[in-house]
C-alpha cells in the first residue's frame, strides 16, 4: 500500500489484526508498517504513539457492541444481551482485557457503552448511585469472566514463541498443580474436567453467573419497593 493513500483508520484496522494475532506484546510498529506497505515513521505521524494507538483500537472494538432497545425489550433481557455481548467482545480481543491493567482507555466507543449501561439499570429502577453501582457490578462480573480466556490466550502465544523448553516448563508446573490439587478431595474430583485447565471453567458458567447478578439485583429492587 502506497504510503501517499495510508489512513488512520486502515492503521487501525490492521492494528486490531495485529492485536488479536500477537497480543499486546506483540504488537510492532515496524511490523505493522510492513503489514500496511509503510515506513514506521508514517505510521507515527498518523497515530502519534504506540499508546495511542492502542487506545483507538480499544475504541474501535468498543463499537462492536450492539446496544440493545429498550423501547423494544424489557431492562433485564436488555441487561442480558449487553452483557453478553460485552463478554464475546472481550473474548475475541483479549488484549483488551490486558490493556485495561497497563493503559487508560477510555473514548467514545466505552463511553457509549457505559451509558447504556446505565440508561438499562435507570429502566429497571435504580437511581442515582444505585444505577452505577449496578452497571459496575455487572460490568466487573464480565471482565472477571474474560480473564481466564486473556490470560490462556496470552500464554499460548508466549509458549509459542518460546519453544520446545518453555512449552516443557510449562507440562511440568501443570504437572506440579495436578500434583497438589489431587491432595483435596474436591478438586481431585475435577482434576479430568475441562475446568481443570489453565483459566477454564465449567459449561455455561458465565450464564449461570450473569443471571445470578441479575437476580440479585431484581431481588433488590422488589426488596426495595412499598
Amino acid at each position: 500500500m502506497p504510503r501517499t493513500t495510508l489512513t488512520s483508520a486502515q492503521i487501525v484496522d490492521a492494528a486490531v489484526g495485529l492485536l488479536d494475532a500477537e497480543g499486546l506484546e506483540g504488537l510492532n510498529m515496524r511490523a505493522l508498517g510492513k503489514q500496511l506497505g509503510s515506513a514506521a515513521t508514517a505510521v507515527y505521524w498518523h497515530v502519534g504513539s504506540k499508546e495511542n494507538l492502542i487506545a483507538l483500537a480499544a475504541d474501535q472494538v468498543w463499537h462492536e457492541i450492539p446496544l440493545p432497545d429498550l423501547a423494544v425489550v424489557d431492562w433485564r433481557t436488555a441487561a442480558t444481551r449487553l452483557a453478553t455481548d460485552l463478554h464475546t467482545m472481550l473474548t475475541r480481543h483479549p488484549w483488551l482485557v490486558q490493556a485495561f491493567g497497563s493503559l487508560p482507555l477510555f473514548g467514545p466507543g466505552k463511553a457509549r457503552h457505559d451509558d447504556h449501561s446505565l440508561a438499562i439499570h435507570e429502566a429497571a429502577g435504580f437511581t442515582g448511585g444505585q444505577a452505577d453501582q449496578a452497571a459496575a457490578t455487572v460490568f466487573t462480573f464480565v471482565l472477571g469472566n474474560a480473564l481466564g480466556p486473556a490470560a490462556a490466550d496470552s500464554l499460548a502465544r508466549r509458549l509459542g514463541r518460546a519453544g520446545d523448553d518453555a512449552a516443557e516448563a510449562m507440562r511440568d508446573s501443570t504437572a506440579k498443580a495436578h500434583e497438589i490439587a489431587a491432595r483435596f478431595p474436591r478438586l481431585r474430583a475435577r482434576l479430568e474436567t475441562a475446568a481443570a485447565g489453565h483459566g477454564a471453567a465449567p459449561d455455561n458458567s458465565f450464564q449461570f453467573g450473569l443471571q445470578t447478578v441479575l437476580d440479585g439485583l431484581e431481588a433488590r429492587l422488589a426488596a426495595a419497593r412499598p
